[in-house]
């Protein structure tokens, strides 16, 4: 019995660590879509840099963009909250979920005539954004260079995202090397459970 328990513990890290894992959603900066508690799954199979698309939801891990490399909380503090975020059950200081808007080589500004987002000077239709949200009220005008990605949140006035960074080391962009996966379903609550699609085009 107690060998069994041994195995699929084993099976379940080796899944979660290469394969798909689960992510607790911490706040409300990705409203509408995803809300504060929800959980969803990660395909750790687009990590790989190149593998993410423009208007993906992806999981990355903010330390040296978003937040310090460094992590002042002591080693049983650290292992506690690392138990709740396997488990679903809390989430991370330095992991976020945003949504991709430019890619290496796209030319990212906001905003337009008409009050949209433009990549390489074409205004976007975004309808994921929350309703009564602007684009962005942070005027931003960025090329994204070979192996970082620009990244906003759907629920724009409540999220801190590559804007908040903009006068940082590394102007907001988030190497793909910390893209852990893409978020590809809600799972809980299980009456909204559903597929995250891809935006078409």
């Amino acid at each position: 019995m107690l060998s069994t328990v041994v195995v699929a513990v084993l099976l379940t890290g080796l899944v979660r660590a290469f394969l798909v894992d689960v992510y607790f959603i911490p706040s409300a900066s990705m409203e509408p879509l995803l809300t504060e508690g929800d959980r969803v799954l990660v395909s750790k199979l687009d990590d790989r840099a190149g593998a993410v698309e423009r208007g993906d939801v992806i999981v990355f891990d903010g330390r040296g963009s978003f937040d310090p490399i460094t992590d002042p909380r002591s080693i049983p503090e650290r292992a506690l909250a690392a138990t709740g975020q396997w488990l679903g059950l809390a989430g991370s200081d330095t992991v976020y979920v945003k949504r991709v808007l430019g890619v290496p080589g796209d030319h990212v500004a906001c905003c337009s005539d008409d009050g949209r987002l433009t990549v390489d000077g074409t205004p976007i239709d975004e309808p994921y954004v929350r309703a009564g949200d602007a684009p962005s009220l942070v005027p931003f005008d960025v090329v994204v260079p070979a192996g970082r990605v620009w990244l906003l949140g759907d629920h724009r006035s409540a999220s801190m995202d590559s804007r908040a960074l903009l006068g940082a080391p590394g102007g907001g962009l988030v190497a793909e090397d910390r893209i852990i996966g893409r978020a590809f379903r809600l799972v809980w609550p299980l009456d909204r459970s559903a597929p995250i699609e891809r935006p078409p085009g």
